[in-house]
């Protein structure tokens, strides 16, 4: 009875109660039913990716006539400057994206990503500061074993042009992951260019022929594929001519269009022996002599002494690298002991 009488009286409360629970209970039962509004974060790639023109509206004009210019000299540098140039005949017929694949756009191909952050800079292989168009003209002494071109001229500046585009977003200063070449871990032992050629006549010889020559266009201007040594190829004066250059861009790129950083073809023992045996064989030979200046400063597969370190130029060319590294390390711990107490004596005699 008293349960009753209080429902009597507090009837009302009970009645707005019931209408809050039904209330949420509807509410519940619409937001389990509604479609969840899906939300995408833009995720942006952790390595560097070309831009692309054909979607690029901001560069116009004058400016984007050069960029387009600049690109077709780095794509087809022999029909310009090789042999059979329409402007001058002062290289091997090679073209840069032989060694700069895909005009420099290539990820890991030896790319241009890095370049327009990282010039004017100082090299020690020339003791100096060096803007674009020095290197360019580097390029073009050594891989293509021909002559500079003026700086000035519009040739230089449209291929400049395209290469600060290429490097647009880039900040001042950084190297972005995929730019360049990778770096190989150091094998234990020498490369070996006898264990190399058995994996170039299996893997490398179809597309650049036994004899190294590489296969030429049907209009012979250039060609399809490069020659690899011989006349026509990058002297020794080249980047590539460094063991460990050539074997991160065979690593990450050869067999062509087959091989990907991600998913290589070749093992990194079997890049470094390809390698060897490659740049085993006769190519031009450049005047170095003013090369590094500083000889301390030479990498440790610079393959021309004289060196500091004591070790010989057959090891400096093929390894082992890595006892080379530990007494580099060993000589700059104990000039940097040498160099205090020098400070202290210093010091001392000043007191």
């Amino acid at each position: 009875m008293p349960m009753k009488k209080y429902f009597k009286e507090d009837w009302p409360l009970y009645l707005i109660f019931l209408v809050v629970a039904i209330v949420i209970a509807k509410g519940l039962a619409i937001n389990k039913n509604k479609p969840q509004e899906l939300t995408f974060e833009e995720k942006q790639p952790d390595y560097w990716i070309a831009p692309s023109l054909y979607l690029d509206r901001t560069t116009t004009g004058e400016q984007r006539k050069m960029v387009i210019y600049g690109e077709d000299l780095i794509a087809n540098t022999s029909r310009y400057f090789g042999p059979h140039g329409s402007l001058k005949q002062i290289s091997n017929g090679m073209n840069c994206q032989n060694c700069h694949l895909d005009a420099g756009k290539r990820q890991w191909g030896n790319n241009y990503g890095a370049v327009a952050s990282t010039y004017p800079k100082f090299r020690e292989r020339s003791g100096t500061i060096e803007n674009i168009p020095k290197r360019v003209n580097d390029c073009l002494e050594r891989s293509l074993n021909g002559k500079a071109i003026d700086t000035s001229g519009y040739e230089m500046r449209s291929i400049v042009a395209y290469i600060k585009w290429l490097g647009q977003n880039v900040k001042k200063g950084e190297k972005p992951k995929g730019a360049g070449i990778v770096d190989l871990t150091y094998l234990e032992r020498a490369a070996s260019p006898e264990k190399g050629k058995i994996i170039y006549q299996q893997k490398c010889q179809s597309c650049h022929a036994p004899g190294g020559e590489g296969l030429k266009q049907l209009n012979e201007v250039s060609y399809t594929y490069p020659p690899l040594w011989g006349d026509h190829s990058y002297n020794t004066g080249a980047g590539l001519f460094r063991l460990s250059r050539l074997a991160g861009y065979v690593r990450d790129n050869m067999p062509f269009n087959q091989s990907t950083h991600q998913t290589p073809l070749l093992s990194d023992e079997e890049a470094w022996d390809v390698a060897a045996f490659v740049n085993s064989q006769p190519r031009p030979k450049a005047d170095i002599t003013r090369d590094w200046p500083n000889i301390s400063a030479k990498p440790i597969d610079h393959p021309f002494g004289p060196y500091t370190d004591g070790f010989t130029e057959e090891q400096h060319k093929y390894g082992p690298f890595k006892p080379i590294i530990a007494k580099r390390k060993e000589m700059k711990k104990m000039s940097s002991v040498i160099e205090v107490n020098k400070n202290k004596n210093s010091y001392e005699v000043s007191r």
